[in-house]
């Protein structure tokens, strides 16, 4: 992939924006890698979405804008509902997703990042969702940042203003500020990788699917009687660590 860089590295599959010379600025082919790259992840235990040089990504790519301009209305739908496909994909990935953020995350950038499951970021990054100064609106990414930033959209998807990283913390739209960022990382993926893997996955589904009434205890059901959640209490019982540890 010429802008993706992916890779196994045991349980944890590393995703990394390769196009430092262009701050990993979204285009339509960087567009489809991670659609791709997202829709199939395999056993992977936990994803780790991060970005070469820089910057994580400084949004839409300047020479995809241009193009963009001539585009017909039709055609401007299907390019937006190429990128909004990325995000789903992302945002449904089935293992968990980390985001490692540093420099820019502007635009489509702080897209990817409310699309993570746990998005840890550097001092220095900086956010922001700047459309409107260009005369458009983050629409495609909109279904993804509100749930995570809620009513504080309203003040930054209307100022385009841009933001630092204690800020996007206190907003929602990251989980942590590290000055040791890989640090920071490593930790989250020891936790994640604590728990039973089909349960962390059981657990992101759980979340971004909101059952109720009747059909939470059936799935509290299906995972403490099923292999993994015998094993898990078991092994609590007996004071040993359980099998996938």
């Amino acid at each position: 992939m010429a802008g993706l860089r992916v890779v196994r590295d045991g349980v944890i599959l590393r995703v990394t924006l390769a196009k430092p010379e262009r701050r990993n600025a979204f285009d339509a082919e960087l567009i489809r890698e991670l659609t791709d790259a997202f829709g199939d992840v395999g056993d992977a235990r936990v994803v780790v979405l991060a970005g070469e040089g820089p910057s994580f990504c400084a949004g839409a790519d300047v020479e995809w804008q241009r193009a963009s301009i001539d585009l017909s209305y039709d055609e401007n739908v299907d390019d937006a509902l190429r990128l909004y496909r990325m995000c789903e994909t992302i945002d449904r990935c089935a293992a968990p997703v980390v985001a490692r953020v540093h420099g820019y995350a502007l635009g489509g950038g702080s897209g990817l990042v409310a699309c993570s499951d746990v998005a840890v970021a550097a001092p220095d990054a900086v956010f922001g969702f700047s459309e409107v100064k260009l005369g458009i609106i983050p629409a495609v990414i909109s279904p993804f940042v509100l749930p995570r930033i809620g009513t504080h959209a309203r003040r930054y998807f209307l100022t385009g203003e841009r933001f630092d990283a204690e800020t996007a913390r206190r907003i929602g739209l990251i989980s942590e500020v590290a000055t040791d960022l890989d640090g920071a990382i490593e930790r989250i993926l020891a936790d994640l990788l604590a728990g039973g893997p089909a349960a962390v996955r059981a657990a992101k589904e759980l979340v971004r699917t909101r059952p109720a009434g009747d059909e939470t205890a059936r799935i509290a059901a299906h995972l403490r009687s099923g292999d993994e959640g015998q094993e898990g209490l078991r092994a609590f019982l007996e004071k040993r660590a359980p099998g996938w540890r």
